[in-house]
């Protein structure tokens, strides 16, 4: 068994954690200043609250860190002088990874990324791994657990530019799929729209009932391509695509994750935020 502390548990972080929970790991958590609705989600998993983050990192032999892009290196910072094997597994940049880990000297840092939904309900969602050191012992925690690992390479940045590689198509063409529809709907022809669309398979423009789930995650989905565009540009590539897919998504900044909106109510909240 491996004493595992995880920052934090979010929707993602959570179902993470209760899989290694169930393998038998030990999964510290800190609840000082987190949400109700935090709180309710770490329980559930079967994690431990430890209070003091000092004491959680002083027991953590390998440390979790699954938060919006936004805090990753605000959090990285709160666990300065930690020696264990610290996995940045959020939606960065390279740059950025390559800045933690050079702000954890004394911690394995390996660079992380995950693809997939949660992993429950049977969904098995990727953690790609790289980093010249530790990858072997993530592996080995996630062993038999419905989050499947996979080791990219030895470089710290690898793992990250996967992730926004990905999240660029596929974010930003959730946010196209729905201000499409919501372009077809206003002149009442969104249902041959959704005709044309169901002609080739595997289409976004078919699946409206993403709609409302895509505005529930417009608040971690905005900063995540605003990450993936500052790749871009550091890259050379055009990234106003990605900060107007970015643009759309604070239009539904205020939904968070309200799991009660249909597709009328997801478009018309996108056409009030216009005004």
């Amino acid at each position: 068994m491996t004493t595992i502390g995880l920052l934090h548990p979010g929707s993602m972080g959570a179902a993470v954690g209760g899989q290694l929970v169930r393998k038998g790991h030990r999964v510290l958590w800190c609840p000082t200043g987190r949400s109700e609705s935090t709180i309710d989600r770490a329980t559930a998993a079967g994690l431990d609250a430890i209070d003091d983050l000092t004491a959680l990192l002083g027991e953590a032999e390998l440390v979790l860190s699954i938060c919006p892009p936004a805090f990753a290196e605000h959090v990285a910072r709160s666990a300065s002088g930690y020696g264990g094997t610290w996995v940045e597994a959020n939606a960065i940049t390279p740059q950025k990874a390559r800045r933690i880990a050079a702000s954890l000297p004394a911690s394995t840092v390996i660079d992380a990324g995950i693809v997939g939904s949660p992993p429950r309900g049977g969904k098995q969602p990727t953690l790609y791994l790289s980093g010249p050191a530790g990858t072997d012992a993530v592996r080995e925690a996630f062993a038999a657990t419905d989050v499947q690992t996979r080791v990219l390479g030895d470089q710290v940045g690898q793992a990250s530019a996967l992730k926004l590689s990905y999240s660029a198509y596929q974010k930003a063409s959730r946010v196209l799929a729905a201000v499409s529809y919501g372009l077809a709907a206003e002149h009442g022809v969104d249902q041959e729209l959704l005709d044309i669309a169901g002609k080739r398979p595997g289409s976004y423009l078919t699946e409206t009932d993403y709609i409302p789930k895509t505005a529930a995650r417009a608040w971690r989905w905005g900063p995540e391509l605003i990450e993936a565009a500052d790749m871009l540009s550091d890259a050379g590539l055009p990234d106003e695509m990605l900060r107007a897919a970015a643009a759309a998504l604070a239009r539904w900044k205020q939904v968070k994750d309200d799991g009660r909106m249909n597709v009328d109510q997801a478009l018309e909240q996108l056409r009030r935020s216009a005004d």
